[in-house]
């Protein structure tokens, strides 16, 4: 069963190149590309299973056992994540069917994603933090080529912008396992936790900690944000989607493995650290979105709020707070993609992007309406929709750490969330509509089928939380105690003797 843990990088990887070839083929395309992210979601729900019946499970390439070989180690942190993120990848690549064009079809759209997709699912399941330096490449290189889709000028300027930022950060993370191979001589993740582990609160290895964390936080847009709302706000609706639903997510990812399982000395550094950079991105956020009037610009900075939030949880680090990190994050993942979705059809009803210009969209569209206010209340923490009980965690386990700054914090951002997209609910779909009939432009059932379907998502999760608790329950776990997680990679008794002598 095992060796099906490689499925999610390699499915995508050879669909991606396949559909290289058929480039004149439009709907065979469509078509592949939907059933590769139902086939992988499908593979991640065997594995998750699996999980529970025989624990964490991991497949080591070549025959070369650990730490000296290739490895992908499949956890229900990770499988969780691949899960969601092939989930909302299909309803994303469904909502791009319907409006992204031939022409841009035509351009290598499909293989792109899928790519991008194999780099976050490859980010998720590596073992060797080298390879995740590999699956990080992967999917940035596909996004550069997404993110300039269309060619438009301001399109090519932010698509710069956040080239050169992802090389910088690239750059560094060579830099920072140059010094960590250095210092611990060896780069797969349960050996070098163990390794960590024995030499101590060593400076040097806090120093390189440092340099990690700072790496993944450019990833993710933690503190350093500045490229984030430009880059997320000029491509393609579907791509917007996949990039907020997606790629903070891996950044966040990485930091949560580094913090749980590479570093886990001096916490008193490193989650300082990481509570301070989470605190300032939430208020900065929080900023954004009240001082935004540009519907994608808001939906942008919520995305900041969110990730601040997740990385607060971290920062909190009890098991309650790992549980709501692992929920938030499947959380955000849907909503945040709902929400980009729900702008950028705002964006192609009216062909206007700020909010004042925009107004009476519930009477031309009412369905579509209450689609929105739906996300609203899931970003805002409402329940029973599923960003209820990941906050409801986080806050459990900001109580238990005595972590009241970050709890007032969370508590505040969730108001910010609601009332920055209330701001754009009363003002651009109640009032007195600004479409006559004569210029309503149809919105066609197949555009707001893919919100339909987040919209699914977005309450199962919370209404199925009881369902998913097992899952995240043994997510945390694995996070909370990494024993459990060396023990899988190492076969236990090999790293315990290790450490004993």
């Amino acid at each position: 069963m095992s060796n099906i843990i490689v499925l999610p990088l390699i499915v995508p990887v050879i669909t991606a190149i396949l559909l290289v070839f058929i480039r004149e083929h439009v709907m065979l395309q469509r078509i592949i590309s939907l059933v590769t992210f139902v086939f992988v979601a499908i593979v991640s729900m065997v594995l998750l299973n699996e999980i529970q019946v025989q624990g964490v499970l991991r497949i080591d390439f070549s025959g070369w056992l650990p730490p000296f070989g290739i490895l992908f180690v499949a956890d229900s942190f990770a499988m969780l994540l691949v899960l969601v993120a092939n989930i909302v990848s299909a309803i994303c690549v469904l909502y791009a069917i319907f409006t992204i064009g031939e022409r841009a079809e035509k351009m290598y759209f499909y293989p792109f994603v899928l790519l991008m997709v194999a780099g976050v699912n490859g980010s998720f399941l590596t073992g060797d933090i080298f390879n995740l330096f590999v699956c990080f490449e992967v999917m940035l290189l596909a996004s550069y080529a997404l993110i300039s889709l269309g060619g438009e000028k301001i399109q090519l300027r932010e698509a710069l912008k956040y080239v050169l930022i992802n090389i910088v950060a690239s750059w560094i993370f060579l830099v920072a396992l140059a010094f960590l191979y250095g210092t611990i001589g060896t780069l797969n993740m349960a050996h070098i936790s163990v390794r960590v582990t024995e030499t101590g609160a060593d400076p040097l290895i806090t120093t390189v900690a440092l340099i990690f964390l700072v790496v993944f936080s450019l990833k993710a847009g933690l503190l350093l944000f500045f490229w984030l709302p430009g880059s997320y706000s000029v491509p393609p609706t579907a791509v917007a989607a996949l990039f907020a639903a997606l790629l903070t997510k891996v950044g966040i990812y990485a930091l949560v493995r580094t913090f749980t399982l590479l570093f886990p000395n001096n916490t008193e550094v490193t989650h300082t650290v990481l509570a301070g950079m989470a605190g300032i991105t939430i208020i900065a956020g929080c900023m954004g979105a009240l001082a935004g009037r540009d519907v994608r610009t808001i939906a942008s900075y919520n995305v900041l709020i969110g990730v601040g939030f997740i990385v607060a949880g971290l920062a909190i680090g009890t098991e309650s707070a790992l549980q709501g990190v692992t929920y938030y994050l499947m959380h955000d993942m849907v909503a945040k993609a709902m929400l980009f979705l729900a702008v950028g059809t705002m964006i192609y009803v009216t062909g206007e992007t700020v909010i004042d210009n925009m107004s009476g969209l519930i009477r031309n569209y009412p369905l579509f309406g209450w689609l929105f206010f739906l996300v609203m209340c899931s970003l805002a923490g409402i329940p029973p929709l599923s960003g209820f009980l990941g906050k409801v965690l986080i806050g459990q386990g900001a109580i238990e750490g005595g972590n009241f700054v970050l709890l007032g914090l969370g508590f505040l951002s969730s108001l910010v969330v609601l009332y920055s997209l209330l701001r754009i609910f009363l003002s651009s779909f109640f009032g007195e509509t600004i479409i006559s009939l004569e210029d309503e432009k149809p919105l066609p059932k197949r555009i707001v089928l893919p919100l339909v379907l987040l919209a699914a998502c977005t309450i199962g999760l919370g209404a199925g939380a009881e369902l998913m608790a097992p899952y995240v329950t043994d997510a945390a776990e694995t996070l909370y105690t990494p024993s459990i997680y060396i023990d899988a990679v190492l076969d236990g008794q090999m790293w315990q003797g290790e450490v004993n002598e």
